[in-house]
């Protein structure tokens, strides 16, 4: 039964599109059932008039056409209407006008069900079988008005061969009454199949896909359904067999594989090998085996596929000569003149082959190779490459060979197999080359069973360990290099492959990789590696040129001394050079008052001006603490140039200068440290245009930096130490930057500024707790706590948990202990020790039960909710979930507390009077307005007339109500409507701000007004008189607002 409008809880609307919408799978059953019944009795009477005969098929198919999208509420009647249908198709006196209308109507159940389920319910009895197939043979293949009766009686017949019997016993006897033969059942149903119904060669057919010219076509699916149809067409042109000359490894019978030697293949007798390759092959079929072989250089994979596929089943039919030249055009698509399609289409083949058993033991000493270079083929395009797709298919190859073939033919190519797979396993910069080199490796091992130390290697690099690129290269790598088998294979690949790799990140990992296999092969690295990459670190190629200079440097450093922390990749050129600069500083080289500093020095300057390109953990090591053990001289030159540049109008300049100043050991900073701390204070300063946040953020760093290095003295000068004249400046900056909400169309950079600033915080606080305690005061340590914890409420989650984890390392410190902490008592009780390492700050369901309770402390209050704020009001869902739940829980909690609700809702105003200009926070506040209003949390507030909350609010919604921003007068309407809940005149003066915004003259407003006020008559009836409510949401919900 279809339901109606009103009972979808839907009257009047904008139109047709919305009724549209409204009806739209409503169905619960099949109400036409008496109608339907009634229309397939009349075919008697109008299969002989053509107009009634139209009439009555359009009918039926409007009528089931309603049902496409919930086909199922058919079922019920299905077998009845089938009844009816094939009483008419069973009469013999029917004439057959009355029988082709009776099979269009079946073909139109079928077509609406689904033929699948349709064709079950047709009856599939022995004696059914003969009916069927005299229907079939009375039928013209040419008559295109009754093909739904064809259609239909084929999946009528496919029904009824299904019987359980042979069908020669229902042939009787094999004589007509005039004395001829007659046809058995099973020929009459061939006969049917390929004369009437494929009467069109196969030949011809395969004339006009060629005329077609389909593989130039864009459409992948149209490609591929080609290849699919070739490669049928190319099946019929030979014998239905299995190849005798192809490999088996052992035998489908389990009794014949226990009989037979365990490493024994499968042989072909020979007679019946020699019979079965003499017969010829039609030309047809190298036409169908080119269209193929075409298919794997496709641009789609889907076509590729299904090429691959089609080459496996050709050559399973063919002669051990021809199949053996089709694997010799399969192997001409790994050319490097070639591109990644051909690759992989042929890797593909090669793994159908392999598989089938069609590639002979004797073609492997010419595929391996070849897999082994797939294994890490790449070509670059542009800013990326390609091949990955290559390399997992190669891998495929691996694993189809394992299942493939006995461990003696394997046995040659052992080695190089396992080292290929290991080196993708572990190097490849893509996560499922990686996996499928580590399955098809598992294969091997367990399959095979002759990879060396194979169980040893695959507890290590199984399919999640290797989904970690930094440890395939920084520690599997070293696991499996100490396998004598593996060790030089890896460093060659690293020193060959991955050092000139277009990607910095993988670069920077594979000198880092070479660092720690040095201990593996020391002699090697430096009798052969090292050669080899001195020419590269003055070649022209700039990655290669990069990537050598950072592994000599790597090298060097790891030769010295073993297990020294290894720095992070340069930007190439200059700043490559700044990387070995720092390894050959730690590796303490003879160059004392070598003329060679001088230009170390030159290099760095030039190298900090695009310092900011560097990745984050790099950068430190460019600095000029790289040559500090060297530079003792024009030290107060340095300091000035790079104050000078933190004025740079070049944001990478600004951002190098700083850090570098951050850098500077501390005999360069006595005497200058109230100059680069005022020149940094410059530089953290919040811009109008929120220009150079980066460049804010690296100060703020470096102003941390410069403190731990001078470090703290309590009757020190401010000019060398930092002491009690100077420590308020340091903390005024760095609260300043934990409060930097700037943004721009990269989003909330301010975060990167309000990460470094917590960090820096930190570090000044604990220096300054265990040298001197004292200079730290209450109005320095106070304002830190509670903006951490306003970070430790808010909604990123990387933030928060840095935010807290900070806190906590505050609170917790015991050496040293940090002093002055408001409420300490009551945070060890929120916050314990035991339970700190526990506390995942990330998962909102964890952070904010335990930060709302921070509302409780007087000193937290404020700055909680006001980072409580945008995480109720956010977006995200499950921050919204647990946040507001967590604040609804307090709020809850101290309901019988009047005086704790009454401060609770002071410091609501006091955050919104702070902010009513400021979207950032207004607009989430609204919204944890509305949804607290909605969940009663001042209920006891609305008991009385005029309460002084509803009224200061309700002014300062109207304030708000003045901006232009359809969310902020979104949020705003919503907490007007929960206002309304308070008594006195304030209802009266919000539900006159509610009717004028119901007269916007934005229509966006006006309807959401409309809505709203609507929900807010439902929830709260007795705002209006019950006499003329009802008319006043008739009019809400009826107008065309």
């Amino acid at each position: 039964m279809a339901l109606t409008e009103t009972e979808n809880g839907y009257s009047g609307g904008d139109g047709d599109e919305n009724d549209a919408i409204v009806k739209t799978c409503v169905l619960d059953g099949f109400s036409e059932s008496a109608e339907t019944r009634a229309l397939i009795c009349s075919l008697p009477e109008a299969h002989g008039d053509e107009k009634q005969t139209e009439i009555a098929t359009q009918k039926f198919l409007l009528i089931l056409n309603r049902y496409q999208e919930q086909p199922r509420l058919l079922d019920p009647h299905l077998e009845w209407m089938l009844n009816l249908i094939l009483d008419f198709i069973r009469n013999e006196q029917s004439p057959p006008s009355l029988v082709h209308l009776g099979f269009k109507f079946l073909y139109i159940i079928s077509k609406v069900r689904g033929y699948k389920v349709f064709m079950q319910l047709l009856p599939h009895e022995v004696a059914d079988l003969q009916p069927v197939l005299d229907l079939l043979s009375r039928q013209d293949p040419n008559d295109l008005e009754t093909w739904e009766t064809r259609y239909m009686l084929l999946l009528w017949l496919s029904m009824t061969c299904l019987v359980p019997f042979d069908l020669s016993r229902l042939d009787g006897r094999m004589e007509s009454d005039s004395g001829k033969p007659r046809d058995s059942t099973m020929d009459r149903i061939l006969t049917v199949a390929k004369v009437t119904y494929f009467a069109l060669p196969a030949a011809a057919v395969l004339q006009c896909l060629e005329q077609r010219r389909l593989s130039d076509s864009s459409e992948a699916m149209l490609k591929k359904l080609s290849i699919k149809l070739t490669q049928r067409l190319g099946l019929t042109f030979l014998k239905p067999r299995l190849a005798a000359w192809r490999y088996q490894r052992g035998s489908r019978s389990l009794a014949a594989n226990l009989s037979m030697s365990q490493s024994a293949a499968v042989s072909p007798d020979m007679d019946t090998q020699e019979q079965e390759e003499d017969y010829d092959i039609p030309e047809q079929v190298e036409t169908v085996i080119e269209h193929l072989l075409v298919g794997l250089k496709d641009k789609e994979t889907i076509v590729r596929w299904s090429a691959a596929k089609g080459i496996g089943r050709l050559t399973g039919r063919l002669p051990k000569e021809l199949a053996d030249e089709v694997v010799g055009s399969v192997l001409d698509c790994f050319s490097f003149q070639e591109t990644d399609n051909a690759w992989h289409g042929g890797c593909l083949a090669l793994a159908e082959l392999g598989r089938r058993g069609l590639l002979l033991p004797s073609r492997l000493k010419d595929v391996v190779p070849l897999i082994i270079k797939a294994l890490i083929y790449e070509e670059k395009r542009g800013a990326c490459s390609v091949g990955s797709n290559v390399r997992d298919a190669a891998c495929y190859v691996c694993w189809s060979f394992a299942r493939a073939y006995e461990p003696k033919e394997l046995e040659p190519f052992v080695c190089e197999i396992a080292r290929a797979l290991l080196i993708t396993a572990v190097f490849d910069r893509n996560v499922n080359c990686r996996r499928a080199a580590s399955a098809a490796f598992q294969e091997n091992v367990g399959r095979q069973g002759t990879f060396p130390h194979g169980i040893d290697i695959l507890t290590a690099a199984d399919y999640y360990a290797v989904g970690n690129l930094n440890n395939c290269y920084l520690n599997i790598s070293v696991y499996i290099a100490g396998f004598p088998e593996y060790t030089k294979a890896m460093i060659d690949h690293l020193v060959a492959i991955k050092i000139n790799h277009w990607d910095g990140a993988i670069r920077e990992l594979a000198t880092k990789a070479l660092h720690n296999l040095t201990p593996q092969a020391p002699d090697y690295m430096a009798t052969t590696v090292l050669p080899q990459l001195l020419p590269l670190a003055v070649g022209m190629d700039r990655h290669g040129r990069h990537g050598a200079i950072l592994a000599c440097g790597e090298i060097t450093h790891a030769l010295y001394k073993v297990g020294l922390q290894t720095d992070r990749w340069m930007m190439a050129s200059k700043s490559d050079f700044c990387g070995l600069i720092e390894k050959l500083s730690l590796a303490k080289m003879p160059f004392k008052n070598d003329p060679v500093i001088t230009g170390w020095q030159g290099i760095i300057d030039d190298t900090i001006k695009t310092l900011h390109l560097v990745s984050s953990g790099a950068k430190d090591g460019i600095m000029v603490n790289s040559v500090a053990l060297y530079v003792k001289v024009k030290h107060h030159v340095l300091v000035s140039q790079y104050i000078e540049g933190l004025q740079s109008p070049q944001m990478l300049t600004r951002c190098g200068s700083a850090l570098a100043l951050g850098c500077l050991p501390a005999f360069m900073i006595h005497g200058k440290l109230k100059q680069i701390l005022q020149a940094l204070q410059q530089v953290c300063a919040p811009t109008q245009d929120g220009k150079f946040p980066e460049a804010r953020r690296d100060a703020v760093k470096a102003v941390a930096q410069v403190c731990v290095k001078v470090g703290v003295a309590a009757h020190g000068s401010p000019d060398s130490t930092l002491c009690p004249e100077n420590i308020g400046e340091v903390y005024d900056l760095l609260l300043s930057g934990m409060n930097d909400y700037t943004t721009d169309s990269r989003g909330d950079v301010g975060a990167w500024i309000r990460e470094a600033a917590m960090s820096s915080a930190m570090d000044v606080t604990l220096l300054v707790a265990g040298s001197a305690p004292e200079i730290l005061s209450p109005d320095l340590v106070k304002p830190m706590m509670c903006c951490l914890a306003q970070q430790a409420a808010e909604k990123i989650d990387r933030y928060r948990a840095h935010a807290g984890n900070i806190f906590l390392r505050l609170l917790h410190s015991s050496e040293p202990a940090v002093p002055h902490i408001p409420h300490r008592e009551e945070l060890l009780s929120i916050f314990p020790v035991e339970s700190a390492g526990s506390l995942n700050w990330t998962a909102p369901s964890q952070a904010y039960p335990h930060i709302a309770q921070l509302l409780g402390l007087p000193e937290y209050q404020y700055h909680t909710l006001l980072g409580l704020t945008v995480s109720v009001g956010g977006v995200t869902e499950s921050t919204v979930q647990f946040s507001s739940h967590s604040l609804f829980n307090y709020v809850k909690s101290i309901q019988e507390d009047g005086a704790a609700l009454g401060q609770f809702g002071e410091t609501l105003l006091r955050i919104l009077r702070g902010n009513l200009r400021n979207d950032r926070v207004s607009i989430p506040f609204l919204k944890m307005l509305s949804q607290m209003l909605a969940n009663n949390c001042f209920e006891i507030f609305t008991t009385q007339e005029d309460h002084p909350l509803c009224v200061e609010l309700l002014a300062l919604c109207k304030e708000i109500k003045k901006s232009k921003s359809f969310p902020k007068l979104k949020a705003c309407l919503s907490v007007f409507c929960g206002l309304v809940q308070f008594q006195g005149d304030v209802r009266k003066k919000v539900l006159s701000q509610l009717l004028l915004l119901l007269c916007a003259p934005s229509p966006q407003v006006r309807k959401t007004a409309a809505s709203e006020m609507y929900e807010m008559f439902l929830t709260y009836d007795d705002v209006a008189d019950p006499d003329v409510l009802e008319d006043v949401m008739a009019s809400l919900s009826d107008t065309n607002w």
